[in-house]
């Protein structure tokens, strides 16, 4: 078997909408397609040795042990490698639940499809699973072991670490976006100019004064007890003579930690002798230079969470530990404390497994004892110095039992640090009462606190903590999304994309689009090139000036990786037409509808979907929308159109020459189609096309019609607005344009305008190397049919065939309409450029189909600069006789 191609996904996309995290496998089973698993002798019986587990895996016979029954019945490989790649996460903590595998049309090649929760641990694991097949299928022994600590190592190195990974959960369950701007805890919530930030549980609204108190010790330490916080004596030292000095004013026992320390990163605690302190001093300074020393405080390691200035969470801090039985050696106390089924690796579980380390180490030394000493019955031995649960400690939640007085104590250190998400140490027998009463004492302030102990206690209550999070960011009547309007299509979109934008600019919203051009932020490019992908998209949403998006949505990046976004407030589908067949297992006009029917499957409930009636493929994406839908059509007498105003619903018409918004069975009208510059006088009747869901888009956003207007009068088609779309140049003998047709239906579009000019019509067209040899082929007929002089270029991409192989196809084409028929060909696009311009005929009209838009533009613009200055005399008379 072979992989020919993992695609990861990372939002909605063409193998399911809901499910975002999917791993696409293009997987050629070569000689195993013709051997299902009741061929393979003994396969199954391997394959449940290996995943005894599999066994919960119902499959389509829908109970347990379902999927072994389908493998017993004969199933193919590639069907299994699903099954493998789910149950292998789920082995190694990361339950996977979705899958699916079909046939590419292909013999012998699958799509197999299956989630993933951590990305780089799902491309693994569809390699694992294949190798994992190969080893079943030959009978091979295979030791999952070291595949699933992998995993396992991917998944911690990978995932949002428990504080983060709990707000950007709170975050989903409230419909809150989120982006991940990095591979660490770094994240966005929500798009735009609405959106917050979060890194572990700092926030964007998190003061940067007050973690730089929080992270001083000394600092904070002056603040609390000017305050009159209880706190414990202690003194700053940065060399051993200072030590000597803070011990004989502190006095034993003591603790030493960095100044500038979080998470018990250096920090010794219990110091009884020099030796110790000396110790604990060295443990300190690889940390910072300045050293705290200060009096060590007995009692229970207390942990309060505040949150926006309120009192959330309290929980005890043990650290690992392990008590004796008088039969057991120190080893195998920490085996079997490690057996429990709620340790795992890293953060996986409610508790980590403890592992032996230098801290533990020096612990056994001090207490004179080794991993084989054997405790007695009842004796408690704490391994590690510091309570933090990332080491093996263990949480149990008291937020019930705070003392009204302590409570309002914590409340006002967050306000004296000025941390609205504060962790507050301390120190003391019981938090039931006043801590100035018992003794206690505040250790440390921290920003950035953990909320692992909160929200999975090993003992007592679960608490939400992320809850007052979200809400501190996204108070009730706040908004975390902006505005976003998707369109996708086979022709049509980037015109729609820069009109709306335009028409969205116009009502003062600060909008960012994407486009087959580039990247616009308010107007600016700040991307050139093909920016309809998910990346794109991303790149707008990120953006904090923008607060409204409209998105060119292509075919390409859907495919790639899906949606750049997981729901959008209005899409909207110009039309379906034949072209990208062939590529990508997308081999049928169904299939190609299911894919740009994605987007409108993206619409958030309370949105719309603007469909095209006169499209049949597109009528097809309203079944099973669960948002609203609205249509747009050339034709007023459209069945659909009747039907659907009948019902009361909303459509944008073109009737008697106007563009007509239908609300129920009244009109109104927007304006008078020939009124409006793209559409070329009303002669270009594609662009009308694309003006209906534009505006249709506008009334359901509430923008009034006198704004609408203007919006429409002011787009004028030209380099500047519409770039590689009907941009027409007058030179003066001959009119040029270009256009960035490159499929049949963009050129029927062009021959629609080409009718209603009388005159001598000349064509520079190219084939697409991927596409298929009957749509080449199609292109050069329809050319031949427009044209009465054809000049052919290459793109600069052939994709897949070579120069003379796509001429050929052309070639067939024309010759297919006329056999007669004048053509040229020419290598390069800018010779060919040169070639139509210096030759044209007085009063022709030169359409050049680029590829490569701004580059044509700009030659074209040279070359009609010279025309203006009298330099070249270009348009010569037609030649007679």
């Amino acid at each position: 078997m072979k992989i020919l191609d993992i695609k990861v996904m990372r939002g909605p996309n063409y193998w399911s909408v809901r499910r975002h995290k999917l791993i696409h496998m293009r997987l050629d089973l070569e000689e195993m397609e013709a051997n299902p698993t009741n061929k393979i002798p003994g396969f199954g019986k391997r394959l449940e040795a290996l995943f005894p587990s599999m066994y919960s895996h119902r499959c389509s016979v829908g109970t347990p042990g379902g999927f072994f029954s389908r493998v017993e019945e004969g199933t193919w490989m590639g069907h299994v490698i699903e099954h493998i790649a789910l149950e292998l996460q789920t082995l190694a903590g990361m339950e996977c639940g979705f899958g699916r595998t079909r046939t590419t049309g292909k013999t012998g090649i699958y799509n197999v499809v299956f989630s993933y929760m951590e990305e780089k641990a799902g491309v693994y694991t569809a390699k694992a699973s294949v190798k994992i097949a190969e080893a079943l299928i030959a009978g091979t022994p295979y030791d999952l072991t070291d595949d699933i600590q992998t995993l396992r190592e991917i998944r911690e190195d990978e995932r949002l670490g428990p504080s983060t990974g709990s707000i950007v959960e709170e975050a989903v369950s409230r419909g809150i976006p989120y982006i991940r701007l990095n591979r660490s805890s770094l994240v966005q919530l929500g798009y735009g100019m609405n959106q917050h930030r979060i890194r572990a549980t700092i926030a964007s609204t998190t003061s940067c004064i007050a973690v730089d108190i929080a992270c001083n010790k000394e600092e904070t330490k002056n603040l609390l007890e000017a305050a009159e916080i209880p706190v414990p004596k202690g003194r700053i030292v940065y060399t051993e003579e200072g030590l000597k000095d803070a011990i004989d004013a502190v006095k034993y026992p003591l603790v030493t930690k960095p100044v500038d320390g979080n998470h018990g990163k250096g920090a010794t605690t219990n110091i009884t002798n020099w030796e110790e302190a000396l110790k604990g001093f060295e443990a300190a300074k690889k940390y910072g230079r300045a050293i705290i020393v200060e009096r060590f405080i007995t009692g229970l390691d207390h942990r309060i969470l505040v949150i926006n200035y309120k009192f959330v969470a309290a929980a005890i801090r043990k650290p690992a530990s392990v008590t004796g039985d008088g039969i057991h050696t120190i080893q195998e106390l920490i085996d079997i404390t490690n057996k429990d089924p709620r340790r795992g690796f890293g953060h996986e579980k409610t508790l980590t497994s403890i592992k032996i380390d230098v801290f533990t180490e020096d612990i056994l030394v001090k207490n004179n004892l080794t991993l084989g000493s054997i405790l007695p019955a009842g004796e408690e031995l704490w391994l590690k110095p510091t309570a933090n649960l990332s080491t093996g400690g263990t949480a149990t939640d008291i937020t019930d039992r705070v003392h009204p007085d302590n409570i309002f104590m914590c409340e006002r250190i967050a306000r004296i640090i000025g941390l609205d998400i504060c962790g507050i140490d301390i120190m003391a027998e019981s938090l039931s009462e006043p801590v100035n009463k018992n003794g206690g004492a505040v250790l440390e302030v921290n920003a950035a606190p953990g909320f692992r102990m909160h929200i999975d206690p090993a003992e007592g209550l679960p608490r939400n903590v992320a809850e007052p999070v979200i809400d501190m960011l996204y108070p009730p009547g706040t908004s975390a999304r902006i505005p976003i309007i998707a369109v996708a299509g086979t022709n049509g979109k980037t015109t729609t994309t820069r009109l709306m934008a335009h028409m969205v600019k116009t009502m003062g919203y600060k909008v960012g689009f994407t486009t087959t051009d580039g990247i616009y932020i308010q107007n600016q490019l700040m991307m050139r090139g093909d920016c309809t992908g998910p990346v794109s998209a991303e790149y707008v949403l990120k953006d904090p000036t923008v607060d409204f998006a409209v998105l060119e949505c292509a075919r390409g990046g859907i495919l790639r990786s899906g949606l750049g976004f997981h729901n959008c407030d209005m899409a909207i589908v110009t039309n379906v037409a034949e072209d990208h067949l062939g590529i990508q297992d997308i081999d049928t006009m169904e299939q190609l509808a299911r894919v740009k029917g994605v987007v409108p499957e993206s619409v958030l409930p309370g949105g719309y979907a603007i469909l095209n009636a006169d499209n049949k493929w597109t009528v097809g994406m309203a079944q099973g929308l669960s948002c609203k839908v609205a249509y747009f059509s050339m034709h007023e007498d459209n069945p659909l159109i009747v039907e659907h105003m009948k019902a009361g619903g909303l459509a944008a018409i073109h009737e008697n020459g106007y563009v007509t918004i239908c609300k129920g069975t009244w009109k109104i009208r927007v304006e008078k189609s020939i009124n409006i510059p793209l559409t070329f006088g009303g002669r270009a009747a594609y662009n009308i096309e694309n003006i209906l869901p534009t505006v249709l888009a506008g009334f359901i956003r509430n923008f009034k019609i006198e704004d609408m207007r203007t919006a429409l009068a002011t787009f004028i088609p030209g380099p500047a607005q519409t770039p590689g779309r009907m941009n027409i140049f007058r030179f003066r003998n001959f009119e040029v344009m270009v256009d960035y047709a490159h499929n049949t239906a963009g050129f029927e579009a062009i021959a629609e305008l080409l009718a209603k000019i009388e005159t001598r019509h000349v064509g520079v067209i190219a084939g697409v190397g991927d596409r298929r040899n009957e749509d080449t082929i199609a292109l050069g007929a329809i050319a031949a049919k427009i044209f009465d002089e054809i000049i052919i270029r290459q793109d600069r991409n052939l994709r897949g065939k070579t120069e003379q192989q796509i001429i050929d196809l052309i070639m067939q084409g024309i010759l297919q309409v006329d056999p007669n028929k004048k053509v040229t060909v020419f290598k390069k696009e800018t010779e060919a450029i040169d070639f139509a311009i210096k030759n044209a005929t007085k009063h022709s009209f030169i359409t050049i189909c680029s590829d490569v838009v701004p580059d044509a533009l700009d030659q074209i613009m040279r070359l009609k600069e010279m025309d203006d200055a009298g330099e070249m005399e270009f348009g010569v008379e037609p030649a007679t006789g």
